[in-house]
C-alpha cells in the first residue's frame, strides 16, 4: 500500500495519549494513527450500511415479505450455518 505524508495539528495532550497508546501496542505513532483512522472510516461505513438497512426494513411491505420468506426458508429445515458460500 502506498503511503503519503501529511501534516496535521493535534493538541499536545491528545498526541501524548496517542504516543502512549502506540508504545503500549509496540507500534509507531504513524502505524497507530493509520490503524485508528482505518477503524473510524470502517465504523462510519458500517453505520451507514446499518442506517440504510434499517430504513429498508422499516418499510412495512418489505418487512412482511422478509418475514414470509424467512418462514418459508425455516420450513425447509435447512441448517444454513453449515452451508459454505
Amino acid at each position: 500500500m502506498a503511503h503519503r505524508k501529511t501534516a496535521i495539528a493535534v493538541p499536545e495532550e491528545i498526541l501524548a495519549e496517542v504516543d502512549r497508546a502506540a508504545r503500549e501496542r509496540g507500534e509507531s505513532r504513524s502505524r497507530f494513527i493509520s490503524r485508528v483512522l482505518r477503524l473510524a472510516v470502517r465504523a462510519r461505513r458500517d453505520a451507514e450500511v446499518t442506517r440504510r438497512l434499517d430504513a429498508l426494513f422499516a418499510d412495512e411491505s418489505l418487512r412482511k415479505e422478509h418475514q414470509r420468506e424467512t418462514s418459508e426458508l425455516a420450513e425447509l429445515g435447512i441448517d444454513w450455518a453449515s452451508e459454505h458460500w
